[in-house]
C-alpha cells in the first residue's frame, strides 16, 4: 500500500517520458530540482556506465554541474531520474546498492511496456527499505 502521494506537473512528466524515449536501448538519467514555489527543473546528465543498457552512472562532471545549478537556482534536489529500457519501472539491486541521496525521490521510467510508458516513484535507503510513492499528474 502506498502511504504517500506526489503531484507532478504534466509538463515535467511529459519531459521525462520524452527523454526516456530518446534512447530505447540505453538507460538515460538526470536530476530534478524543485524550489519552494513547486517549480521543477529537469537536468539531464549523460550516462557513462560501462553497460548503459542495464544500469546508469551519471557523468561526474555533469552531475556536479547540475547540482551547482540546482543550488544556484534556489532549488533543492527533488529526485534522481533514470529509465529502464527492457526492465520494469522498479529499482534494481544495483539502483538500491548505489543509492547516494536518501532524501531524494527516485523516478524510474520503463520502456518495457506495450504502448504506454510507465513511470514510478520510490524512496530508497541503503538497508533495502523501499517505499513506493503514488504519482499523480497535475495541470500547470
Amino acid at each position: 500500500m502506498h502511504t504517500k502521494e506526489l503531484e507532478l506537473p504534466r509538463k515535467l512528466v511529459n519531459e521525462l517520458l520524452h527523454y526516456a524515449q530518446l534512447s530505447n536501448d540505453q538507460e538515460v538519467c538526470g536530476l530534478i530540482g524543485k524550489n519552494s514555489a513547486d517549480d521543477y527543473t529537469f537536468y539531464p546528465v549523460n550516462n557513462v556506465a560501462e553497460e548503459p543498457s542495464t544500469r546508469f552512472l551519471m557523468a561526474p562532471e555533469e552531475q556536479i554541474s547540475a547540482m551547482k545549478k540546482i543550488n544556484n537556482d534556489g532549488q533543492t534536489l527533488f529526485a534522481i531520474y533514470h529509465s529502464h529500457p527492457t526492465a520494469p519501472a522498479t529499482p534494481s539491486a544495483i539502483d538500491i546498492e548505489l543509492t547516494s541521496y536518501p532524501d531524494a525521490y527516485y523516478l524510474i521510467v520503463s520502456l518495457n511496456t506495450k504502448g504506454v510508458l510507465e513511470m514510478r516513484c520510490f524512496q530508497l535507503l541503503h538497508d533495502e527499505n523501499i517505499t513506493e510513492i503514488t504519482l499523480r499528474m497535475k495541470e500547470a
